[in-house]
């Protein structure tokens, strides 16, 4: 069974010991690290779950880069068969952001961009992401973001999927869209969305299989759903994630296109 985790993390000391994810560990009971964390402990965890390959994600925000691209470029050079970057970039500085996106894509080989939109305050049809927007188009790589509420103690506005990311593909019908966090409690709007636009989709970050909403499921269960797999790692692993999978009764279709068919096509990966 090949499986790709299309949204983790291998998080830096600054991303781990961070305030904003202080209500995280508190609900998971995870202590805060005190060290670096080897990139091998991220190899690790994906082999316990089954992992093939996991796009490691980048992180900007206001108060500059929790994890920056040129960490996650030395993380995948460590193991680039199994490991693929995601770009973020300072939304506040749109021109530099844009070379930025290029120079990760064009020089880093990045798969896509990430912006997680309550870091910033901005939901995604603000007009600060839409210089972005035209060059992911460019480029040919999604543009990926967090829909539903917030576990840290943030605003959860910028998370709802109609009016903000439906706008967005309104505006951008050539933009393929991963929305991660299935959007809840907004799922059900979440799949309107990935139904009504042809190239947006949703991941499964941050939710194991048995907190799927029912509507989710059900959805999953359809041969032409838009579903991939992610886990939020470190927040959650992938063995966690996947523990209850078969409870879920995809069929094969169903399951393939969920754990890499969507992926592989979406992100360019060369997996067999």
């Amino acid at each position: 069974m090949t499986v790709i985790d299309v949204w983790a993390q291998h998080p830096t000391l600054r991303f781990s010991q961070h305030e904003i994810f202080a209500s995280l560990r508190r609900w998971t009971g995870a202590g805060t690290p005190t060290e670096e964390l080897p990139i091998g402990r991220t190899i690790a965890a994906m082999d316990a779950g089954g992992v093939d390959i996991s796009l490691l994600s980048a992180w900007y925000g206001p108060e500059g880069a929790l994890i920056s691209n040129d960490e996650v470029a030395a993380f995948v050079a460590h193991a680039p068969d199994r490991l693929a970057g995601i770009a973020s970039v300072d939304l506040r500085k749109p021109v530099a952001a844009v070379r930025e996106l290029r120079r990760c894509v064009r020089e880093l080989g990045f798969k896509g961009l990430r912006v997680v939109p309550w870091l910033w305050g901005w939901p995604p049809d603000d007009r600060h992401y839409y210089p972005l927007y035209a060059e992911c188009v460019e480029l040919g790589v999604p543009f990926c973001t967090q829909v539903g509420h917030t576990g840290p103690l943030r605003t959860s506005e910028t998370g709802r999927p109609i009016p903000y990311l439906d706008n967005v593909a309104l505006d951008f019908p050539e933009l393929t869209v991963v929305a991660g966090h299935i959007g809840y409690p907004w799922t059900e709007e979440m799949i309107a969305v990935a139904r009504k636009h042809s190239n947006v989709y949703i991941d499964t970050s941050a939710y194991t299989s048995k907190r799927f909403p029912p509507e989710l499921v059900g959805y999953l269960r359809g041969d032409h759903h838009k579903v991939l797999f992610g886990t939020n790692y470190p927040m959650i692993t992938a063995d966690r994630a996947l523990a209850d999978l078969d409870q879920l009764q995809l069929g094969d279709t169903a399951k393939d296109l969920y754990l890499y068919g969507h992926a592989r096509r979406i992100f360019g990966l060369g997996v067999s």
